[in-house]
């Protein structure tokens, strides 16, 4: 079985073979699971792979640490996400709780929703979780926000697209 190797291959390689060693230290210092580590590492370099554009960084090892921080950041927040969900599921009766299966997939659309909202500006997540977690009308929101009621329906309107993008696929 064959694979069509990365335009980036060659690059990769090279920050791979240099400073992998490096990565997994700096990891491992700032992550407390060695095996997260690993994986974050591993993690780093695929990433690169999947670049559109690729150029051989300046400063490679500045250049890997800012890569692995976002997925160390991802990683963190999804586990915050994931230990929230469990902390409120914790309140239900027993009786009413989704099964194992159920809780997976639940889970599994959290992380899912979490992924399409970190891809919005910082108020358009805020003004989507303010509209549909907190039920606030466009004029709380824009007045929380400190922008106008236009602003806070064209913030609404890129949330609710990236929502029906993840869902359908683009609309053609």
């Amino acid at each position: 079985m064959s694979s069509v190797p990365s335009p980036h291959s060659e690059i990769v390689g090279a920050l791979y073979r240099d400073h992998r060693s490096w990565l997994l230290g700096w990891l491992r210092r700032n992550v407390a699971c060695p095996q997260r580590a690993q994986d974050l590492s591993q993690d780093t370099f695929v990433r690169l792979l999947g670049r559109d554009e690729l150029e051989a960084p300046r400063e490679p090892r500045a250049f890997l640490a800012t890569v692995a921080k976002g997925l160390m950041f991802d990683h963190f927040r999804r586990a915050a996400l994931e230990q929230a969900y469990l902390c409120e599921l914790m309140q239900v009766p027993e009786a009413e709780q989704p099964s194992p299966e159920e809780q997976l997939l639940i889970l599994e659309d959290l992380k899912t929703i979490d992924r399409l909202l970190a891809t919005l500006s910082s108020k358009a997540r805020a003004a989507f979780l303010y509209s549909r977690l907190d039920g606030m009308s466009h004029g709380e929101i824009a007045e929380r926000l400190g922008v106008s009621v236009s602003r806070v329906r064209q913030y609404l309107a890129q949330a609710i697209r990236q929502c029906y993008v993840a869902l359908y696929g683009t609309p053609t």
